[in-house]
């Protein structure tokens, strides 16, 4: 599993000219899904994700929680996560999860997620064409990849 996540002051999801989810302060996570992922992948980013210290403290350094500050997180499914740009100029998605594994593990990393966090989050429309929009706070983006643990 590979996420970019990035800090907002918010982000939302709109389709078909329709808002279909909104956060405030938190996390957008953009999130792509392999064949090879499994619940481990799943447990590691999760926990990452709702443990990572970057949002701000009082003395302005990044020693905060999403979990500290009470903040939201935003996820959107995004396969092209997986591209391989290796040959040629058209990038290939073949390392991408199919459709009918992926939603699975997007469902049950939702789960978790919210295990975590100890809230709901909000969602983007699996497999729908999004416009995602987001103010990024910082901006603060971190790419993550449960295969490459760095």
């Amino acid at each position: 599993m590979r996420t970019v996540l990035q800090r907002v002051k918010q982000a939302s999801v709109t389709v078909e000219e329709k808002v279909v989810s909104k956060i405030d302060h938190g996390f957008l996570v953009l999130l792509g899904i392999e064949d090879e992922d499994t619940q481990e992948d799943i447990n590691w980013l999760c926990r990452k994700i709702t443990r990572l210290r970057v949002f701000s403290d009082d003395d302005d350094a990044m020693n905060l929680s999403i979990k500290d500050v009470d903040g939201a997180i935003l996820v959107v499914s995004q396969f092209t996560l997986h591209a391989s740009t290796k040959k040629g100029n058209r990038p290939s998605f073949i390392k991408a999860a199919k459709p009918n594994i992926a939603v699975h593990l997007y469902e049950k990393f939702i789960q978790q997620l919210e295990k975590e966090l100890n809230k709901k989050v909000q969602l983007g429309v699996f497999g729908a064409m999004m416009d995602v929009a987001l103010i990024n706070d910082g901006p603060v983006t971190i790419t993550m990849d449960s295969k490459n643990k760095e």
